[in-house]
Protein backbone atom coordinates (compact mmCIF):
# COMPACT_ATOMS: atom_id res chain seq x y z
CA UNK A 1 0.00 0.00 0.00
CA UNK A 2 3.37 2.27 0.18
CA UNK A 3 5.31 3.53 -2.35
CA UNK A 4 7.78 1.17 -1.04
CA UNK A 5 6.93 -2.46 -2.47
CA UNK A 6 9.56 -4.17 -0.82
CA UNK A 7 8.69 -2.90 2.29
CA UNK A 8 11.74 -0.40 2.90
CA UNK A 9 9.41 2.07 4.98
CA UNK A 10 12.00 4.09 6.16
CA UNK A 11 13.88 4.53 3.14
CA UNK A 12 10.97 5.52 1.38
CA UNK A 13 10.15 8.16 4.03
CA UNK A 14 13.80 9.84 3.93
CA UNK A 15 13.80 9.86 0.13
CA UNK A 16 10.43 11.64 0.19
CA UNK A 17 11.36 14.03 2.78
CA UNK A 18 15.03 14.69 1.22
CA UNK A 19 13.20 15.65 -2.02
CA UNK A 20 11.72 18.56 -0.13
CA UNK A 21 14.14 20.26 1.63
CA UNK A 22 15.62 23.25 -0.86
CA UNK A 23 19.67 23.83 -0.67
CA UNK A 24 19.03 27.21 0.71
CA UNK A 25 16.62 25.86 3.68
CA UNK A 26 19.29 23.62 4.52
CA UNK A 27 21.82 26.43 4.17
CA UNK A 28 23.95 24.84 1.23
CA UNK A 29 24.40 27.77 -1.61
CA UNK A 30 22.18 26.18 -4.89
CA UNK A 31 24.57 27.05 -7.69
CA UNK A 32 24.87 24.94 -10.91
CA UNK A 33 21.95 22.59 -11.84
CA UNK A 34 21.09 19.86 -9.78
CA UNK A 35 19.53 16.69 -11.77
CA UNK A 36 17.37 15.62 -7.80
CA UNK A 37 14.66 18.19 -6.44
CA UNK A 38 15.23 18.91 -2.83
CA UNK A 39 18.86 17.50 -1.16
CA UNK A 40 21.27 14.99 -2.42
CA UNK A 41 22.07 12.17 -0.38
CA UNK A 42 25.69 13.39 0.75
CA UNK A 43 24.57 16.47 1.27
CA UNK A 44 21.84 15.19 3.51
CA UNK A 45 24.64 12.93 5.32
CA UNK A 46 27.07 15.78 5.79
CA UNK A 47 24.78 17.67 7.85
CA UNK A 48 23.55 15.36 9.67
CA UNK A 49 26.72 14.63 10.58
CA UNK A 50 26.71 10.74 9.46
CA UNK A 51 28.85 8.77 6.61
CA UNK A 52 27.38 9.15 2.93
CA UNK A 53 27.68 5.64 2.71
CA UNK A 54 25.91 4.60 5.62
CA UNK A 55 22.68 7.13 4.71
CA UNK A 56 22.81 5.23 1.31
CA UNK A 57 22.04 1.79 3.20
CA UNK A 58 19.38 3.81 5.78
CA UNK A 59 17.83 4.95 2.46
CA UNK A 60 18.58 1.77 0.36
CA UNK A 61 17.08 -0.68 3.17
CA UNK A 62 20.27 -2.50 3.81
CA UNK A 63 20.60 -0.49 7.22
CA UNK A 64 17.12 -0.43 9.09
CA UNK A 65 17.45 0.28 12.65
CA UNK A 66 19.57 3.27 13.04
CA UNK A 67 20.65 4.85 16.50
CA UNK A 68 18.15 7.82 18.11
CA UNK A 69 20.96 9.88 17.70
CA UNK A 70 21.09 9.11 13.79
CA UNK A 71 17.14 9.85 13.15
CA UNK A 72 17.53 12.91 15.16
CA UNK A 73 19.78 14.06 13.04
CA UNK A 74 18.34 13.43 10.01
CA UNK A 75 15.37 14.46 11.61
CA UNK A 76 16.76 18.15 12.57
CA UNK A 77 17.91 18.20 8.82
CA UNK A 78 14.97 17.29 7.38
CA UNK A 79 13.27 20.26 9.56
CA UNK A 80 10.32 17.86 10.91
CA UNK A 81 8.29 18.76 13.27
CA UNK A 82 7.55 16.35 16.73
CA UNK A 83 4.91 14.46 14.48
CA UNK A 84 6.66 13.74 11.76
CA UNK A 85 9.80 12.73 13.83
CA UNK A 86 7.90 10.93 15.84
CA UNK A 87 6.76 9.07 12.94
CA UNK A 88 10.26 8.86 11.53
CA UNK A 89 11.79 6.87 14.80
CA UNK A 90 8.36 4.63 14.51
CA UNK A 91 9.33 3.38 11.00
CA UNK A 92 13.04 2.35 12.40
CA UNK A 93 11.35 0.47 14.96
CA UNK A 94 10.62 -3.70 14.62
CA UNK A 95 7.48 -4.59 14.43
CA UNK A 96 5.68 -6.61 17.07
CA UNK A 97 6.33 -10.24 16.69
CA UNK A 98 3.08 -12.23 16.02
CA UNK A 99 -0.60 -10.89 14.15
CA UNK A 100 -2.58 -8.16 16.09
CA UNK A 101 -5.60 -9.20 17.09
CA UNK A 102 -7.83 -6.29 15.36
CA UNK A 103 -11.27 -5.80 16.41
CA UNK A 104 -14.19 -4.18 14.53
CA UNK A 105 -14.82 -0.13 15.15
CA UNK A 106 -18.07 -0.23 17.10
CA UNK A 107 -19.82 2.53 18.39
CA UNK A 108 -20.43 2.74 22.07
CA UNK A 109 -24.11 2.49 22.88
CA UNK A 110 -23.79 6.42 24.80
CA UNK A 111 -22.25 7.54 21.65
CA UNK A 112 -25.75 6.55 19.58
CA UNK A 113 -27.72 8.42 22.99
CA UNK A 114 -25.09 11.68 22.65
CA UNK A 115 -26.01 11.83 18.98
CA UNK A 116 -29.77 11.76 19.40
CA UNK A 117 -29.19 14.37 22.13
CA UNK A 118 -26.71 16.90 21.38
CA UNK A 119 -27.67 20.17 19.24
CA UNK A 120 -25.07 20.22 17.18
CA UNK A 121 -23.92 18.36 13.79
CA UNK A 122 -22.06 15.62 15.40
CA UNK A 123 -21.34 12.27 13.96
CA UNK A 124 -18.58 8.97 14.67
CA UNK A 125 -15.30 8.24 12.27
CA UNK A 126 -13.36 5.23 12.50
CA UNK A 127 -9.29 5.37 12.02
CA UNK A 128 -9.88 5.56 8.37
CA UNK A 129 -12.48 8.48 8.67
CA UNK A 130 -15.02 6.27 7.28
CA UNK A 131 -18.31 7.72 9.24
CA UNK A 132 -19.65 4.93 11.68
CA UNK A 133 -22.83 7.27 12.92
CA UNK A 134 -24.18 10.41 12.52
CA UNK A 135 -26.83 12.55 13.90
CA UNK A 136 -29.79 14.50 11.57
CA UNK A 137 -28.20 17.68 11.67
CA UNK A 138 -24.88 16.33 10.66
CA UNK A 139 -26.60 15.13 7.39
CA UNK A 140 -28.42 17.82 6.77
CA UNK A 141 -25.10 19.77 7.47
CA UNK A 142 -23.62 17.39 4.89
CA UNK A 143 -25.04 14.71 2.79
CA UNK A 144 -21.48 12.63 3.01
CA UNK A 145 -21.58 13.10 6.75
CA UNK A 146 -24.00 9.60 6.82
CA UNK A 147 -23.03 6.33 7.86
CA UNK A 148 -21.50 4.26 5.34
CA UNK A 149 -19.03 7.41 3.67
CA UNK A 150 -15.57 8.14 4.22
CA UNK A 151 -14.73 11.50 4.43
CA UNK A 152 -11.28 11.20 2.99
CA UNK A 153 -12.99 9.75 -0.59
CA UNK A 154 -15.74 12.20 -0.63
CA UNK A 155 -12.93 15.34 0.08
CA UNK A 156 -11.19 13.71 -2.98
CA UNK A 157 -13.87 12.73 -5.66
CA UNK A 158 -17.16 13.97 -4.55
CA UNK A 159 -17.49 17.63 -6.26
CA UNK A 160 -20.01 18.70 -4.20
CA UNK A 161 -18.12 17.86 -0.97
CA UNK A 162 -14.85 19.65 -2.77
CA UNK A 163 -17.45 22.72 -3.16
CA UNK A 164 -18.45 22.56 0.35
CA UNK A 165 -14.73 23.08 1.54
CA UNK A 166 -13.92 27.00 1.21
CA UNK A 167 -10.09 25.77 1.43
CA UNK A 168 -10.55 22.78 -0.34
CA UNK A 169 -6.71 22.27 -1.31
CA UNK A 170 -5.60 22.59 2.57
CA UNK A 171 -8.26 20.02 3.44
CA UNK A 172 -7.17 17.46 1.13
CA UNK A 173 -3.49 17.30 1.94
CA UNK A 174 -4.28 17.64 5.81
CA UNK A 175 -7.06 14.52 5.73
CA UNK A 176 -4.06 12.95 3.62
CA UNK A 177 -1.59 13.41 5.80
CA UNK A 178 -3.58 12.44 8.70
CA UNK A 179 -4.52 9.25 7.40
CA UNK A 180 -0.50 8.19 6.90
CA UNK A 181 0.01 8.78 10.82
CA UNK A 182 -3.13 6.93 11.73
CA UNK A 183 -2.15 3.97 9.67
CA UNK A 184 1.11 4.43 11.37
CA UNK A 185 3.19 0.94 11.48
CA UNK A 186 -0.01 -1.02 10.62
CA UNK A 187 0.35 -1.01 7.20
CA UNK A 188 -1.44 -4.55 6.40
CA UNK A 189 -4.64 -3.62 8.03
CA UNK A 190 -7.04 -4.44 5.10
CA UNK A 191 -9.18 -1.55 5.57
CA UNK A 192 -6.40 0.72 4.63
CA UNK A 193 -4.97 -1.33 2.27
CA UNK A 194 -8.29 -1.25 0.60
CA UNK A 195 -8.70 2.77 0.98
CA UNK A 196 -5.08 3.33 0.20
CA UNK A 197 -5.45 1.03 -2.90
CA UNK A 198 -8.48 2.68 -4.35
CA UNK A 199 -7.56 5.88 -4.16
CA UNK A 200 -4.53 5.67 -5.54
CA UNK A 201 -6.57 4.68 -8.81
CA UNK A 202 -9.36 6.92 -9.12
CA UNK A 203 -7.46 10.60 -7.37
CA UNK A 204 -4.55 11.86 -8.79
CA UNK A 205 -4.65 14.36 -6.19
CA UNK A 206 -4.10 11.66 -3.78
CA UNK A 207 -1.10 10.20 -5.39
CA UNK A 208 0.35 13.28 -5.70
CA UNK A 209 -0.28 14.13 -1.50
CA UNK A 210 0.45 10.51 -0.40
CA UNK A 211 4.12 10.34 -2.38
CA UNK A 212 5.12 13.35 -0.44
CA UNK A 213 4.68 10.87 3.30
CA UNK A 214 3.53 14.29 5.00
CA UNK A 215 2.39 12.97 8.46
CA UNK A 216 0.09 14.68 10.81
CA UNK A 217 -2.53 14.93 13.67
CA UNK A 218 -6.12 15.80 12.26
CA UNK A 219 -6.96 17.62 15.41
CA UNK A 220 -10.00 20.17 16.11
CA UNK A 221 -9.74 23.56 14.87
CA UNK A 222 -11.68 25.71 12.91
CA UNK A 223 -13.63 25.30 9.58
CA UNK A 224 -15.32 27.28 7.01
CA UNK A 225 -17.54 25.64 4.82
CA UNK A 226 -20.52 26.40 2.32
CA UNK A 227 -23.44 24.62 2.42
CA UNK A 228 -25.70 25.33 -0.62
CA UNK A 229 -28.83 26.22 1.28
CA UNK A 230 -27.18 28.42 4.12
CA UNK A 231 -24.36 30.12 2.60
CA UNK A 232 -20.88 30.60 4.78
CA UNK A 233 -20.22 29.03 7.85
CA UNK A 234 -17.13 29.46 10.21
CA UNK A 235 -17.37 26.72 12.61
CA UNK A 236 -15.58 25.05 15.53
CA UNK A 237 -14.57 21.21 14.87
CA UNK A 238 -13.55 19.17 18.00
CA UNK A 239 -12.29 15.70 17.69
CA UNK A 240 -12.82 13.51 20.93
CA UNK A 241 -11.43 10.04 21.28
CA UNK A 242 -14.04 7.49 23.05
CA UNK A 243 -13.18 3.83 22.94
CA UNK A 244 -10.84 3.34 19.87
CA UNK A 245 -13.40 6.25 17.53
CA UNK A 246 -13.58 9.61 17.19
CA UNK A 247 -16.55 11.78 18.26
CA UNK A 248 -16.52 15.01 15.78
CA UNK A 249 -18.66 18.11 16.39
CA UNK A 250 -19.49 21.08 14.83
CA UNK A 251 -20.17 24.34 16.58
CA UNK A 252 -20.60 28.04 16.29
CA UNK A 253 -19.40 30.86 18.48
CA UNK A 254 -22.35 32.14 20.61
CA UNK A 255 -24.55 34.66 18.92
CA UNK A 256 -22.64 34.46 15.86
CA UNK A 257 -24.42 34.83 12.05
CA UNK A 258 -23.12 31.28 11.79
CA UNK A 259 -24.69 30.04 15.04
CA UNK A 260 -28.49 31.37 13.50
CA UNK A 261 -27.38 29.77 10.42
CA UNK A 262 -26.96 26.74 12.57
CA UNK A 263 -30.26 27.13 14.81
CA UNK A 264 -32.28 27.12 11.10
CA UNK A 265 -30.66 24.07 9.96
CA UNK A 266 -31.54 22.07 13.65
CA UNK A 267 -35.38 23.98 13.03
CA UNK A 268 -35.13 22.22 9.53
CA UNK A 269 -34.80 18.49 10.83
CA UNK A 270 -37.16 18.63 13.87
CA UNK A 271 -39.97 16.13 13.82
CA UNK A 272 -42.54 17.49 12.17
CA UNK A 273 -41.04 20.80 11.03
Amino acid sequence: MTTSADGNRLGAYLRARRGLVTPEQAGIPAGGTRRVPGLRREELAMLAGISADYYLRLERGRDTHPSPQVLDALARVLRLDEVERDHLHSLATPPPRGRRRRSPERVPPRLHHLLATVGVPAFVEGRAFDVLAANELATAFSPRLRPGENRLRSLLLDPEEQAFHEDWATAAAGFVAALRESIGVDVDHPRFVELVGELSLTSGRFRELWARHDVRLLEGGTATVHHPVLGRLHLHRDKLPVDGVLLVLYYADAGSESAEKLALLASLVEPGS
